[in-house]
């Protein structure tokens, strides 16, 4: 397990108990969000970045969080709109887009993420509309907002309270079970106060008297699940074993383990070395390099390898947001999709495994100006022709 650093006492943002272990701890870091202009000097401030499991409720926790969120809006991927649609299509077909009484669904009520991405038109297209302020929907929707909310009591309340009585939430999040399976360690960032699995987060909603009634899980970012809820008591459509299921294979995986989930520590330096190694061999070999997708998860990785522009002159991005500005503390440029175009490197290192087919559909020339596309995976995969 990591080393405790003498920060003083966690306190879990579900339940309030100051029992846990810390599983992860990044050391010193930049906000993941706070991406300075170009010709900014610096230097940019670090923080504590730590990860923390709540022996009491299972809650994975951002320890703390001294940063000003500034959240630069990025393009939303492809592959997210595609998860979006067949979320909807899936959530349509268990029946529950029609409240208890068969009746459809009018109102909805959506928490987004400050990352960007909706849910509204596609719901919109099967009839429902947005409700007024404070008034209580038939259908509430978060999709990655709640790990936002520093509050994770406030914050779940709220969107109960934001649920009519016969209605429905639904709750949209990346996995710790997938971050774990994937050694995904820079999923740890500034402004994302809680890590969930799907047992804990049935717990949660159990506690505000929500019961879960079906799991849909998806690949996106390597697992992600949607889990539908109700109030308790409350009769409609219900898929018990999905949600059992889920939770179920995720305990067995170790997601209340903090001797499994502190596995994420040696996939920090495993990562973070290997993608300093081949970017090195390929500096030493004369070959150019780019990258792609300025993402927060990017930022951690970068600065934990200590790779500048001397091993990545540039990373491109889709967001007019993040171009002519630089990465925190290593001070990577940010540069528009159009450069990596102009510049014909010989490789362009993926930030965003989900971003592959999209970006391979958006910059041929990569590939038929005799370049290749890295994904910066569990295994630094080149992407082959045709693959």
């Amino acid at each position: 397990m990591p080393t405790a650093r003498d920060l003083g006492p966690v306190t879990c943002r579900w339940c309030a108990s100051t029992t846990g272990t810390v599983v992860l701890d990044l050391g010193d870091q930049p906000a993941a969000d706070h991406f300075p202009a170009a010709d900014d000097p610096g230097p940019d401030p670090v923080h504590p970045l730590r990860m923390w499991l709540c022996a009491q409720c299972g809650l994975a926790n951002l320890a703390e969080d001294p940063t000003t969120p500034e959240e630069p809006r990025g393009a939303e991927p492809q592959a997210m709109v595609d998860q979006s649609r067949d979320a909807v299509a899936r959530v349509q077909a268990a029946g529950l887009l029609a409240g208890p009484d068969g009746a459809p669904r009018r109102t909805v009520t959506e928490f987004g993420s400050p990352h960007g991405g909706s849910w509204l038109d596609l719901l919109g297209s099967v009839g429902l509309t947005e409700a007024p302020p404070r008034e209580p929907a038939d259908l509430v929707v978060d999709c990655f907002g709640l790990m936002h909310a520093d509050d994770q009591a406030a914050g779940l309340a709220e969107r109960a309270a934001a649920t009519a009585p016969g209605g429905t939430l639904l709750l949209q999040f990346h996995t710790l079970a997938a971050i774990i399976a994937d050694g995904g360690w820079n999923a740890l960032r500034h402004g994302h106060f809680a890590y969930y699995s799907t047992p804990v987060l049935v717990r949660m909603l159990a506690a505000v008297g929500f019961e879960a009634t079906h799991a849909f899980r998806f690949d996106l970012y390597g697992g992600t699940v949607l889990l539908a809820a109700r109030r308790v008591g409350v009769g409609g459509a219900a898929d018990p074993p999905s949600v059992d299921g889920l939770v179920e294979s995720e305990i067995a995986a170790g997601v209340l383990d903090p001797a499994v989930v502190s596995g994420l520590e040696s996939a920090t330096s495993a990562s973070a070395d290997a993608l300093r190694e081949h970017l090195t061999a390929g500096a030493g070999s004369g070959r150019s390099v780019l990258g792609y997708a300025a993402a927060s998860r990017a930022v951690p990785l970068l600065n934990r390898a200590l790779i500048g522009p001397d091993l990545l002159p540039a990373v491109a991005d889709g967001s007019p947001g993040k171009q002519g500005r630089r990465f925190p503390g290593v001070g990577v440029p940010i540069i528009s999709p159009e450069e990596v175009v102009r510049r014909r490197p010989d490789e362009v290192v993926l930030f965003v495994t989900d971003l592959l087919g999209e970006m391979r559909a958006r910059l041929p020339e990569v590939e038929s100006g005799g370049g290749r596309w890295v994904v910066v995976d569990p295994a630094l995969r080149v992407a082959e022709p045709g693959t």
